[in-house]
């Protein structure tokens, strides 16, 4: 295992200055960093975790908060988490996961403990229990995730209202005049989940201002959820032509009971999803769709962290635009 004295034999300067390099604890000049540097990437020294964080107070970790409620895609939950990985080791730091349900504890554990030196929160609900407890913690936090009332927390996700909006544009646009909206679980709006609701605003008011034929159904992810959701829509509207669908979850089991009931996508009825793009790519039918930016969102969670951690604290709120992609499963009605 490569040593702090063999970097610095490497590089013709003492131990301790190899130290101040890492820590940035004293100011070196230039031409003895890079030595120092390039002594470090050429060996492949890692510092001792442990020995850095007690030198630094700093743990070089970042924690993530998501809860793995069975109403969640966990898929989709972890291409945020793959992302955050990545653009924390680009700055040289790791990422600890918290995937239990404890609210205002485990956060205050976290903070209590110091086994990390910022929080990443997701799965954020429009009137948050957490944000008191975030608000008072001694480190730097970033939601993704935006409550009603973010009251000075940093906070970064897609913009869910604009992406609703987005897609009943495209519907109406193709001449739909009957949609629904086929959302998350019913315990996801329960919790008032800060995306759900707002797509849900997004959405009813988008179809109001276009004065369209509306109706929107939280579904659970089983198929027969799914079935029951189809049978009361069509029921309410045999005349609908148009589906939103906002729960990646159940497009599997709606496509294939769309096809048992002989409806064709999208000569029957068009089909728009709010998925990543893979999901949308996978299906016999290629879904049109608005993207869920994961790995833009992660990265920029961690940017803003980052920021936070070298002294930034104005908090900032960064809503992504919707992107829209038409595929094979949105077309104009038949007349």
């Amino acid at each position: 295992m490569v040593t702090i004295n063999d970097v610095a034999n490497a590089a013709g300067v003492a131990p301790s200055t190899v130290s101040y390099v890492i820590s940035g604890k004293r100011s070196i000049s230039p031409k003895t960093r890079r030595l120092v540097e390039d002594s470090i990437r050429k060996l492949g020294y890692h510092p001792h975790a442990g020995a850095r964080a007690l030198a630094s107070s700093k743990t070089n970790v970042l924690a993530l908060v998501v809860p793995l409620r069975t109403d969640l895609n966990v898929a989709v939950v972890m291409e945020f988490v793959a992302s955050a990985v990545t653009a924390a080791r680009a700055h040289d730091h790791d990422l600890l996961l918290l995937t239990k349900d404890e609210g205002p504890a485990a956060l205050q554990r976290v903070a209590s403990s110091a086994i990390a030196d910022a929080l990443m929160v997701m799965d954020i609900e429009t009137a948050d229990p957490r944000v008191p407890m975030l608000l008072a913690l001694d480190l730097p936090v970033v939601l993704i995730g935006v409550p009603d009332h973010p009251a000075g927390l940093s906070c970064v996700d897609l913009d869910f209202t604009a992406a609703a909006s987005a897609c009943v544009a495209h519907l109406a646009e193709l001449g739909h005049r009957s949609i629904a909206l086929i959302g998350p679980s019913p315990a996801v709006y329960r919790r008032g989940t800060s995306y759900a609701t707002r797509f849900l605003r997004g959405f009813d008011e988008a179809t109001k201002s276009r004065d369209l034929r509306a109706a929107s159904h939280a579904c659970a992810h089983s198929y027969e959820a799914v079935s029951a959701c189809v049978d009361e829509l069509l029921a309410a509207d045999p005349g609908l032509t148009g589906l939103v669908v906002h729960n990646e979850a159940v497009l599997p089991g709606l496509l294939s009971d769309l096809r048992h009931r002989g409806l064709r996508v999208p000569e029957d009825i068009s089909v728009i999803a709010v998925c990543p793009d893979s999901m949308a790519e996978q299906h016999a039918v290629a879904l049109t769709n608005v993207a869920i930016p994961a790995e833009e969102v992660g990265t920029q969670a961690v940017e803003m962290t980052m920021r936070r951690l070298a002294g930034h604290t104005t908090p900032e709120v960064r809503l992504l635009g919707p992107r829209l992609t038409r595929r094979e499963s949105t077309a104009s009605p038949r007349a």
